[in-house]
């Protein structure tokens, strides 16, 4: 696992940051890796990394469970299946039980609207047998992560590795149980949001993401083997 310490913003932008991760990640091209993006931010930077390792790129829905006052602070995530992560401080924030299923009950409603929009032809790719990369843009708790590995994880891949440009050190120790490998450019001691990672940060939009997945040609050539 490649990580270091870093005490000012490390990436100008997404770009920079998938395009180091790339770097990172060589020893896997040639392996047909089926690169996973988790929308919204990833996406983009799962095109790159895709086409730098010659892979597939496809997205995991996954969505951040927030806490009731402050719904940057994730307690937890739900996959598409609605199996759900709650984090340990999810108590401690007010997250009662009947919160969490509220919460769920709207993001599984944000997940299906989703599929819908992304890969409104076709379903998930299949990651069975194969190397799956499973790309963020940064972890500040992990929970969307591990929901992320957690539901891949349950589709038979023959390896999970998970590649992220930042995290916390917190939120790597909780991801490393869910992946085979786990690839971190960034562990600064400072960190408290992904966005203070990187110089631009600008939201990626919904048509951002079904551009990129169209785009996008191996899986074409995928569906077509």
């Amino acid at each position: 696992m490649a990580e270091k310490t870093s005490e000012a913003s490390m990436f100008r932008d997404r770009e920079e940051a998938a395009e180091k991760l790339a770097d990172a990640l060589q020893r896997r091209r040639g392996s047909n890796p089926l690169v996973i993006a988790i929308p919204r931010g990833a996406v983009p930077m799962g095109a790159i990394v895709a086409r730098r390792l010659g892979g597939a790129l496809d997205v995991v829905l996954v969505r951040k469970l927030g806490a009731r006052y402050d719904p940057e602070l994730a307690i937890g995530a739900v996959d598409e299946t609605g199996w759900t992560y709650v984090a340990p401080h999810a108590r401690s924030v007010g997250a009662t039980s009947a919160y969490i299923e509220s919460q769920v009950a709207r993001e599984l409603a944000t997940i299906r609207e989703r599929r819908r929009r992304y890969t409104p032809d076709r379903g998930p790719l299949d990651p069975a047998g194969r190397v799956v990369i499973v790309v963020d843009d940064g972890l500040a708790t992990g929970a969307t992560m591990v929901a992320a590995l957690h539901a891949l994880r349950a589709r038979g891949p023959r390896e999970i590795v998970c590649a992220i440009p930042v995290a916390s050190h917190e939120a790597l120790s909780l991801v490393r149980a869910y992946a085979d490998e786990v690839v971190c450019l960034e562990t600064p001691d400072w960190f408290g949001a992904v966005g203070q990672a990187y110089r631009s940060f600008p939201q990626v939009s919904d048509e951002e993401v079904v551009e990129a997945l169209g785009a996008a040609s191996s899986p074409v050539r995928e569906q077509s083997r």
